[in-house]
């Protein structure tokens, strides 16, 4: 896939790049459709085991293209509001929820500006290894934008309510060592060891068991908005799957016999 977002596999790594690096990888309009296809690509496929966002060149995402946006100034109040809402409905959403669906693991790769989007984006990803330089804003306000893609949903879950209400209303910039400590990234490294670290975590991932991999992220997605009874319940009926797969027969048999499972995701 060409143009502003670009998806290769390789080696049971889907890698999805942001591709305006000219433009800090400024989300456009066409970065919206672009990045929905990738996504609805993505979830077709069983040929990866994780998935890694990332951006080209020195960025991840410096938040909405101002320059794309202003197209639309013209438009009247009415048909501006319908030309967004469509935007996000469209593209934005669908993106957010194909990535969230997926049982393989998706890692944000992150570097310079992540903003706006950018930010949301990060967020929605299941674990983000993030360059040390990093430097992060939610940015919606500042334009008079209320926010997009699951950042009001992902921001109060992972930071709190207070910081979240915090970091949205004020819109003030943080870097990664304030990232990590407030829980948004997972991990902070050295710019020079990004590319290195972000490697080594998806070689540990892509050896294990996918299906495992996929009931936790989906008993974490609906932890949130469960009572204990039916969180309960549903754990069971997960650790009943995985109970029944090859990869839990592999898991028990590698550890009686004092060795590294093979996982076949399975």
């Amino acid at each position: 896939m060409a143009g502003t977002v670009l998806l290769d596999v390789a080696d049971g790594v889907a890698t999805l790049t942001l591709n305006r690096p000219a433009a800090l990888n400024a989300l456009s309009v066409e970065m919206m459709q672009d990045l929905a296809a990738a996504a609805h690509d993505l979830a077709g496929r069983k040929d990866f085991a994780v998935v890694v966002i990332t951006g080209a060149g020195d960025h991840f995402m410096a938040g909405g293209d101002l320059k794309d946006f202003a197209t639309h100034l013209n438009l009247s109040p009415e048909a501006r509001q319908a030309t967004f809402r469509a935007m996000i409905e469209q593209y934005i959403n669908p993106t957010v929820e194909t990535l969230q669906g997926l049982d393989q693991p998706v890692i944000a790769k992150v570097r310079g500006a992540c903003a706006g989007f950018g930010l949301t984006l990060m967020m929605g990803c299941d674990l983000v290894v993030s360059a040390d330089s990093a430097v992060f804003t939610t940015a919606y306000a500042a334009i008079g934008l209320s926010g997009d893609g699951g950042a009001s949903y992902f921001l109060p879950r992972i930071v709190g309510r207070r910081k979240a209400a915090e970091l949205l209303l004020l819109g003030d910039r943080f870097d990664a060592a304030e990232a990590l400590r407030l829980g948004l990234i997972t991990r902070s490294v050295p710019a020079d060891s990004l590319d290195a670290e972000t490697g080594k975590l998806c070689a540990r991932l892509r050896s294990g068991p996918l299906q495992t991999y996929g009931e936790i992220k989906r008993l974490l997605a609906m932890s949130h908005d469960s009572q204990l009874e039916s969180q309960l319940h549903s754990e069971a009926l997960a650790f009943g799957r995985c109970g029944g797969s090859e990869d839990f027969a592999e898991g028990v048999t590698a550890f009686l016999e004092k060795r590294k499972p093979v996982f076949k995701g399975a």
